[in-house]
């Protein structure tokens, strides 16, 4: 609000706006306008500061580094070869991106799709086309996950294209519900506490995959991907992603972020949080072989100890 008694066009908007001796009412679309911008800016502020934390924290990329960035044409990685792009041009190191689609050959895939796009942004690419569909098809039996099977064949052919291209990192766009819900799938189905890295090496010893997507929230992607208006390729065109756990798991996820704020973001802090001699993995602490030695270890046993919690969450119901 602004009061005066002369003309005042807005440096933010660039309306003009009539003015009486005491108030401007600045018209609802301009508001909506303006506070949509804002939004925006704050979103692609969060999302780069979120990959640039995550590449720094585990040192992902690299100066000379050739990223390969792995575009399925869905949100998710769109979003990272953008955000990688952006950073790049502002990054204290150089490196190198390029994208590369598999086309495995599902019937009604848009194949003009991503090489249009990549050629506009002006990136370069490579499409490698593998008939994995059909192996997929004549293998699994009918009404069976077909995504494990498709995954490794994809994840091989990969590798080979990265050797091929010379790409000393590959990149995936793996966000942090993604690693929440694969913990909770080994945890529910595997019996096991383990999620997605946020980088590895692979089983040959040959490359470096990374996630820089591992501090982002699916829903900043979400908005990004309306926002930049990607031209998304669905992910459902095999026929069986609405029938995987993951969207069980997902839901819960959903859910309790919805009814509990703040427990999908300490889940995910807890896996940077991990205290080996507090769990029961006798690989990773030599219960066997623990002795009282009489000296007192600050970071020793608590097992006595009342649990401390925020004050906010003593109201909440702990499922």
């Amino acid at each position: 609000m602004w009061t005066g008694d002369e003309p005042h066009i807005s440096s933010k908007t660039g309306f003009s706006m009539s003015i009486t001796p005491a108030v401007i009412n600045i018209p609802a679309t301009a508001r909506s306008a303006e506070r949509a911008r804002l939004e925006t800016n704050k979103l692609a502020k969060r999302l780069r500061r979120d990959v640039g934390q995550a590449i720094g924290d585990f040192n992902m990329i690299s100066n000379g580094d050739k990223v390969m960035v792995c575009l399925s044409g869905g949100k998710d990685s769109y979003g990272l070869l953008d955000i990688l792009l952006h950073l790049r041009a502002h990054a204290p190191i150089e490196f190198d991106i390029v994208a590369v689609n598999l086309d495995q050959k599902q019937p009604g895939f848009p194949a003009d799709v991503l090489p249009n796009y990549l050629e506009a942004l002006g990136v370069p690419y490579h499409i490698e086309t593998q008939d994995t569909y059909s192996i997929v098809k004549r293998v699994v039996p009918e009404g069976k996950t077909t995504c494990g099977l498709c995954s490794r064949l994809r994840r091989g052919i990969l590798y080979r294209v990265a050797d091929e291209l010379g790409a000393t990192k590959i990149a995936l766009g793996h966000h942090r519900d993604d690693i929440l819900q694969t913990l909770f799938l080994n945890m529910f189905f595997g019996s096991k506490l383990k999620a997605m890295p946020p980088k590895l090496v692979s089983d040959d010893g040959k490359h470096v995959v990374i996630r820089p997507l591992a501090y982002c929230q699916e829903d900043d992607l979400a908005a990004w991907a309306e926002h930049k208006q990607f031209p998304i390729i669905p992910c459902n065109l095999c026929g069986s992603q609405e029938n995987l756990q993951r969207q069980n798991i997902k839901a819960m996820l959903q859910d309790w972020d919805k009814r509990f704020p703040g427990r999908i973001k300490n889940l995910f802090r807890s896996l940077g949080n991990i205290v080996p001699s507090h769990m029961m993995d006798r690989e990773l602490f030599d219960f066997a072989n623990l002795e009282a030695t009489g000296v007192a270890d600050p970071e020793g046993d608590t097992a006595f100890d009342a649990l401390e919690f925020p004050k906010e969450a003593a109201a909440v119901e702990w499922l």
